[in-house]
């Protein structure tokens, strides 16, 4: 029989005041508030980056310089780049493919958020980042030597120079907007996960970032790369504690698929309610490649997030299903891309969102059918529940279809919890706090089932955080 710490789920201890708690840890560098050249020469030089890398920094602060941030989405007045810290370097012993090695206080942080007790128990590889850099990465050994790698960023660039040359911010470009040229001047740390051709890993890896200096910024690089045939499934956490001043995680995945080959990335973004997390993903897919994102937001006072899939290829395909809780003072702006370039694509789209204490959820999504896109399939699903009278929720699809042979389905709902629901539910001897629980666990149902079932468990577990003195 197994034992009770063999059943207990990675994540049962989880708690708000765990996520929201600042870290009592050294620093061996903290820059001054604000950016500037030689910050940015500072980051290149700390890590030996090549000559390109620096360059390519250099080119993105002066499209930076000049960018005007977004308006069309929320209001982003508050947040005061000059204040932000952009660069942190905690106490020594960073790097490390050994879990005895890392700093004890950071070790100590990991270990309560789940770390690496998940890694032992479900994980191919695991990594950790601690504001600006990674202080663990491991993989596990026959997948090493089947060529896989899965490295901090920042070391691939050292290791596979030629490899992250030709993909690095190639999907992502600095003129894409404000914030990825801000991102590629001051990139830190992140994943680097190579497949090669044909080789399939059958367990998650898993990097979970962690920002904890106050007014700090996080600018994690995550860029993968599969191979014709291969397949992986990614997953991100994050964290931040609360300080009551503004902090910025402005973070960029990249994703190239290859023919045939399937990648599922999956990303729990929990920061606190000081930070602004204006994140960028997006994928390239190659023909019969297959890409999946399954997200779940919450925690941040304010986001801006849309994953993106490019379809390029013919018969290539995109699933985005997403789960987002915008409590009290949050607005969550949020939603997916998808191009359809490639003969018989198909697309989903399902977004499920909540709202509670006057919160805002935004489902803001892109889908683009472009002429050569013959025979495209494509459907969106964005759902609403707003969990009293004072929450709101806007839908702002923009559907494009540029050839009469596609096939587009749109449907979107908002509603609040009606009381013959709860009536019913507490004539079955649930209290009210119960039945508002079940009736929300319903409702995120099809996400959550989407979601490994200890991550799922955690999913419910945050969720359960966010619902708290929702009653009334």
């Amino acid at each position: 029989m197994p034992t009770d710490t063999e059943t207990k789920p990675v994540f049962a201890d989880l708690s708000r005041d765990l996520f929201d708690a600042a870290d009592d840890v050294g620093y061996r560098f903290e820059a001054e508030p604000g950016l500037s050249e030689e910050l940015i020469q500072h980051i290149s030089h700390t890590y030996g980056e090549p000559e390109w890398m620096l360059a390519h920094r250099l080119k993105c602060f002066d499209i930076f310089r000049t960018a005007k941030l977004p308006t069309w989405g929320p209001d982003l007045s508050g947040l005061n780049l000059g204040s932000i810290r952009y660069f942190a370097r905690a106490e020594q012993g960073t790097g490390t493919r050994s879990w005895e090695d890392v700093p004890e206080k950071i070790k100590n942080t990991f270990e309560r958020l789940g770390i690496p007790e998940a890694e032992r128990r479900m994980l191919a590889g695991a990594g950790a980042q601690y504001d600006s850099e990674a202080v663990y990465h491991s993989l596990r050994h026959d997948l090493r030597e089947r060529g896989v790698v899965f490295e901090d960023m920042s070391e691939a660039l050292k290791t596979h120079e030629d490899l992250v040359h030709r993909h690095f911010m190639r999907c992502v470009p600095p003129t894409d907007h404000a914030f990825a040229a801000l991102h590629g001047a001051v990139w830190s740390g992140g994943t680097f996960l190579y497949v090669p051709r044909g080789v399939h890993i059958d367990e998650p890896l898993q990097a979970y970032f962690r920002m904890n200096l106050r007014a700090g910024g996080q600018f994690e690089h995550t860029l993968i790369i599969l191979e014709n045939g291969a397949s992986a499934h990614y997953i991100e956490w994050c964290s931040a504690p609360k300080y009551n001043e503004s902090s910025l995680h402005a973070g960029l995945v990249e994703i190239f698929v290859g023919e045939n080959a399937s990648m599922r990335y999956s990303s729990v973004e929990n920061w606190s309610i000081d930070t602004y997390n204006l994140n960028t993903k997006r994928a390239l897919v190659e023909a019969g490649g297959r890409i999946e994102w399954t997200g779940g937001n919450l925690g941040s006072g304010t986001t801006m997030l849309y994953p993106c899939s490019i379809l390029k290829g013919d018969r290539s395909s995109s699933s985005h299903v997403g789960i987002v809780f915008a409590n009290e003072g949050q607005v969550a702006d949020t939603g997916a891309k998808v191009i359809h370039i490639g003969r018989e694509t198909t697309s989903r789209v399902l977004s499920k969102s909540l709202s509670k204490g006057g919160g805002l959820s935004v489902y803001r999504g892109l889908v683009n059918i472009l002429p050569s896109a013959t025979g495209a399939v494509s459907e969106v699903v964005c759902d609403a529940l707003l969990l009293d009278r004072h929450s709101k929720n806007d839908t702002i699809p923009d559907i494009r279809v540029g050839t009469p042979t596609a096939t587009v389905a749109h449907e979107a709902t908002a509603g609040r919890i009606g009381t013959e629901e709860i009536f019913y539910l507490r004539s079955r001897w649930f209290s009210e706090t119960e039945a508002r629980s079940m009736i929300v666990s319903g409702f995120l149902a099809p996400v959550i089932r989407e979601l490994p079932l200890e991550y799922a468990a955690e999913m419910n577990v945050l969720i359960g955080m966010e619902m708290e003195g929702s009653v009334g």
